[in-house]
């Protein structure tokens, strides 16, 4: 996975068959059900894979308890079957996770218990464990940091968890197994047409050094998440919006605040939205809001209203209050959902559904859905660009298929578990040379040795791509992230033979990113 090489491949001059403009969730999908077909395949991201919203999801793999309660049906029977297939498909980086819903009500018992018994019904073969109605002593026994005072019981369930950037590396990389290309830092800046105004091709721009270029492709599918308007423009300017950027975001703090390995699950808030505190690498992850957003970042901001709602939803929950000064890390993505047609509806009720369009000039844009489809969404997107590119039929590979990394030897309490198979190369490089096993920053237990690698092993550029998506430092702990940055940079530099200037301007500009991951 060396960009060098990949970026040699995307400019060699033949015309591939599936070109994909996006390196997220959906565009992986779709590049990696192409290669897998052994269909001529080029994945293009403009700046680095997940650097958008898939590094931001609340790294759960699921059904979507909610989208059963608003009779989502066909969404949640799709997404539990695909959240089986990412458990076995990459055991190394999803695993089981068990969730609590407390219960304040004397009904809540019995309704939820009901509700997720058909949950588990609708996972078949692919469940993760039946979910078991808890008294008030058990309920307390699971969640130590639970308020007492009205508690009746709870109801406990199962679903996935998963690390999604580490998805996106190992994705980019199984494409890569497979035969494909995918680079990032090149962006796409223009469609081809020819003379009938059909697309046959892309102008990409590679971003580190300036080089622009044209690639020849049979057919070009759309998967740029909250950014799929801006695509869409290039093709046909003033094409009505397909998407609705929602924000999500998520506070950080230690695992004291919620002790043991149970997640808590609350599926009914002052405004209706479901918020999840879950343990996550050493801490807890809580969100998530649901904000309708104008325009589309690659850095968005939580605003002040939606981190008031956490604190003070967990507030009502947690025996110890978190406050301001607690959160570790906060992060806000935004969700690409597909424009509902005529509606009006708040973003919560939006289905998560992905869609596929086809527009007049052949261009093929995936919108919508979430993770925990991904490999659906590309599925679903491959044979609509099979038939447009007049492509050979050939049967689908992903179902079964072990994503870079595979291994089922997990020990989740081993710091390098995320990386599956290749964790024991790390370790011998830390075993041949022990300073490399030096920690990065006391707080979190990331090393000299996984920098190096996220450098000649994952394709990582920039300050950025290590601390924010390689390791998930800036996620975990923002402050130790910029405090850390220095020397990162320092050894990115010796890796990738870059100068003073380059360290200084690196840590200039992911300090500035920090600032916006803490309070």
């Amino acid at each position: 996975m060396k960009r060098h090489k990949q970026l040699r491949k995307a400019k060699a001059d033949i015309e591939w068959d599936i070109v994909v403009i996006g390196g997220g969730a959906s565009g992986l999908g779709v590049a990696l059900e192409s290669a897998t077909r052994k269909y001529k395949t080029l994945l293009l991201e403009g700046v680095d894979f997940a650097k958008g919203t898939s590094s931001r999801s609340t790294k759960l793999v699921h059904g979507g308890v909610r989208y059963l309660a608003q009779g989502d049906i066909s969404l949640v029977l799709e997404a539990l079957r695909e959240r089986g297939l990412m458990r076995q498909n990459a055991p190394h980086l999803v695993k089981n996770q068990s969730f609590i819903i407390p219960n304040y009500e004397w009904w809540g018992g019995p309704l939820y218990t009901i509700g997720l018994k058909v949950y588990d019904m609708m996972a078949g073969k692919l469940g993760l464990g039946p979910s078991v109605h808890l008294t008030k002593e058990e309920t307390l026994e699971a969640l130590p940091t639970l308020k007492e005072e009205g508690l009746t019981g709870g109801v406990i369930y199962h679903d996935g968890q998963f690390d999604d950037a580490r998805l996106s590396i190992n994705l980019a990389q199984t494409i890569i197994d497979y035969d494909g290309v995918a680079v990032n830092y090149t962006k796409v800046i223009g469609l081809l047409k020819d003379k009938e105004g059909m697309i046959c091709g892309v102008k990409a721009k590679d971003v580190i050094d300036g080089d622009e270029f044209d690639i020849r492709a049979k057919a070009v599918v759309n998967a740029t998440g909250v950014f799929t308007d801006e695509i869409l423009q290039m093709d046909e300017p003033g094409t009505p919006k397909k998407v609705v950027p929602s924000q999500g975001i998520h506070l950080v703090l230690d695992h004291d605040f919620l002790k043991g390995d149970h997640a808590i699950m609350i599926p009914k808030t002052d405004d209706g939205r479901v918020l999840f505190a879950v343990p996550w690498r050493g801490k807890v992850v809580v969100g998530t809001t649901d904000t309708m957003i104008e325009n589309a970042s690659l850095e968005p901001r939580a605003l002040e209203e939606e981190i008031e709602f956490i604190l003070n939803t967990a507030k009502r929950y947690l025996t110890r209050p978190p406050k301001r000064s607690d959160v570790r890390s906060i992060f806000a993505g935004l969700r690409p959902l597909a424009a509902p047609e005529g509606e009006d509806k708040q973003t919560k009720e939006i289905s998560r559904s992905h869609k596929v369009i086809m527009s007049l000039s052949g261009l093929i844009t995936i919108t919508g859905g979430k993770w925990t489809t991904y490999r659906k969404m590309g599925e679903d997107t491959l044979h609509n660009a099979v038939i447009l590119a007049g492509l050979p039929e050939r049967p689908c590979q992903t179902e079964n298929l072990a994503i870079h990394g595979y291994t089922k030897n997990i020990d989740h309490n081993d710091h390098f578990y995320v990386y599956g198979s290749e964790a024991k190369e790390i370790k011998e490089m830390i075993e041949n040379d022990p300073e490399l096993g030096e920690r990065l920053h006391e707080r979190l237990e990331f090393t000299v040795a996984e920098v190096i690698w996220a450098c000649k092993k994952e394709m990582a550029m920039t300050l950025d791509d290590v601390l924010a998506r390689r390791v998930r430092a800036l996620y975990l702990d923002a402050r130790a992230a910029e405090e850390m940055a220095p020397k990162v940079a320092q050894i990115m530099a010796n890796e990738l033979n870059k100068d003073t200037d380059w360290i200084n301007q690196q840590v200039e500009e992911f300090t500035e990113i920090a600032k916006g991951y803490y309070l």
